[in-house]
């Protein structure tokens, strides 16, 4: 954990839509503790509407799931993902 900081949770939303190429997609990361004291990123991705995928990554630390976390959203965002909402921190205690 960040020293001076409590247990945090991320979430960010972003969609892809270019009707001409009839594509609506999604992408969901979200940093989340888990119940043996390391920290999760949980993504999920899919069309719009439809069931997609989704995987988990855990790390040791904070900081560790943050520098992945940013890497993601970077990539997406690159590939011209972008937010529904912004990444909202909720303390968790």
């Amino acid at each position: 954990m960040i020293p001076g900081m409590s247990r945090m949770s991320f979430h960010l939303h972003c969609q892809r839509i270019d009707a001409s190429r009839n594509m609506a997609r999604y992408y969901m990361l979200a940093i989340q503790p888990t119940l043996f004291g390391e920290t999760a990123v949980v993504r999920s991705w899919g069309r719009i509407g439809r069931r997609g995928g989704e995987r988990t990554d855990v790390f040791g630390t904070e900081q560790e799931a943050v520098a992945h976390f940013l890497d993601l959203a970077r990539r997406k965002r690159r590939k011209g993902y972008r937010p529904t909402k912004a990444a909202t921190p909720l303390v968790m205690t």
